[in-house]
């Protein structure tokens, strides 16, 4: 019998990730939305309270790899946008 132990142990919020990067949360939210579970964001929910995106340390290091990619490419956002 396997049994998957989660090796997570805690989750940064995304206010507190923008606020250690000196960046603006909503800009933040926006290139972390191409994130996905594998990247290492979720969603944290409480009672009566909406959802707060936090990620894992790997999470991390993927969003300091977009943020560099978009600030290189500034329209990367606007690509994304139109292809929704």
């Amino acid at each position: 019998m396997i049994v998957h132990v989660n090796k997570v142990h805690h989750v940064t919020t995304i206010r507190r990730v923008a606020q250690d990067l000196g960046e603006s949360e909503d800009w933040l939210a926006e290139v972390a939305n191409e994130m996905e579970i594998e990247d290492g964001v979720i969603w944290v929910y409480g009672v009566g309270e909406g959802g707060v995106m936090a990620f894992t340390d790997f999470g991390i290091e993927n969003l300091v790899e977009l943020i560099k990619m978009h600030k290189d490419d500034p329209t990367l956002l606007k690509r994304w946008y139109r292809q929704e």
